[in-house]
């Protein structure tokens, strides 16, 4: 997963959720050295809580993205977050 463009990680899951799989992994991918130039904001939920995981992502363009984990999985949010940082990159090789 490309992470060198992500300004921003905010997530929301009720760590007892079986729904809550994809927002624990994503952060879990994030490198060691990921706080240092990642904002990343992590809210629990109490375990009784309905309220549905979420995930809002943050780059450097500016662009926002608040992504479904339970309906994307994890393989989804990783396609999302690097087709977003491919094309960042290009535009970088590109403009020197």
């Amino acid at each position: 997963m490309i992470t060198r463009f992500l300004t921003d990680v905010s997530t929301t899951f009720n760590p007892f959720s079986r729904h809550a799989k994809t927002a624990r992994l994503f952060l879990s991918f994030l490198p060691p050295t990921a706080r240092q130039s990642i904002k990343i904001e992590t809210t629990l939920l109490p375990r009784a809580s309905r309220q549905p995981s979420a995930l809002h992502l943050k780059f450097k363009d500016g662009k926002e993205m608040r992504l479904d984990p339970a309906k994307l999985g994890i393989k989804g949010v990783v396609e999302e977050v690097d087709r977003h940082s491919r094309l960042l990159g290009r535009q970088e090789a590109l403009t020197g």
